[in-house]
């Protein structure tokens, strides 16, 4: 007795949850649809079991219950919880496209929730974070030369939640993010314009460049972007706008003056 009454209850709860999670496991191997709509019978018993699946990195276990947790009930008081945890173990496991679509549907239903900002934020990281291909990582090419679709649509995201939710928990990584992105997009278009540059195509050079040092203004590729211009401006004889875009160069970049 005297050695029941020092046992710590969380003990039992952990005990409890891990003695689930082993059952539900052996029971997953041999069950299908049916088996997993009755294993969320007890919602509360099947939110800790894919809490505990999440915790233990097996994603497409907790994924698993948290899908058929909501599909059995779409209307609990957790609906919206479950909503975020599925958004988490969606990106921790990969699933990119998911958790941004996820996160999107969130936002849409919940527009005044406290955790829209971070739905935000794990869609941004779901862009974010997506690698060069494998083709790209064995040949090393250069992925400033590729569209950054996906980049760009991180650097949107982050700096939606940056300005919509200034005091975020969120906000700070966020601004270090959008940093790096426009050093990535001010690349990306640098390299365009240098393609019209090279083929003649002076206007759409120039106009690219333009765009490129005003929409990622402080980003290291601006001094390239300044170049290009002159380089441009030079050559549809506009002596004016080329004298700016010179002067310009020299004032912020003179060693290269």
């Amino acid at each position: 007795m005297q050695f029941k009454e020092q046992l710590n209850p969380i003990f039992f709860r952990r005990a409890r949850l891990l003695l689930i999670a082993i059952l539900s496991g052996c029971l997953l191997a041999c069950s299908g649809k049916d088996e997993l709509r009755t294993e969320v019978d007890n919602l509360t018993e099947a939110y800790e079991l894919a809490q505990m699946s999440i915790e233990r990195k097996n994603y497409r276990r907790g994924i698993q219950v948290f899908e058929a947790i909501q599909a059995r009930y779409p209307f609990s008081d957790l609906s919206r919880q479950i909503q975020l945890e599925l958004l988490h173990a969606y990106y921790k496991s990969g699933k990119h496209e998911q958790a941004a679509e996820t996160a999107d549907t969130f936002i849409r239903e919940n527009p005044t929730h406290p955790r829209v900002d971070y739905a935000l934020y794990i869609k941004a990281l779901a862009y974010y974070e997506q690698d060069p291909g494998m083709l790209e990582r064995w040949f090393k090419r250069d992925v400033t030369k590729r569209p950054p679709v996906d980049v760009d649509l991180a650097y949107t995201t982050l700096r939606r939640l940056v300005e919509r939710y200034p005091t975020s928990e969120y906000s700070a990584d966020a601004e270090q993010r959008i940093i790096a992105i426009k050093e990535r997009l001010s690349d990306y278009e640098n390299h365009v314009a240098d393609y019209y540059l090279r083929r003649g195509a002076y206007v759409a050079a120039a106009n690219r460049a333009k765009s490129a040092l005003e929409e990622y203004n402080g980003a290291t590729g601006n001094e390239e972007s300044l170049k290009i211009m002159v380089k441009a401006y030079e050559n549809l004889g506009m002596a004016d706008l080329a004298a700016d875009a010179r002067k310009v160069l020299a004032t912020n970049f003179p060693d290269d003056s």
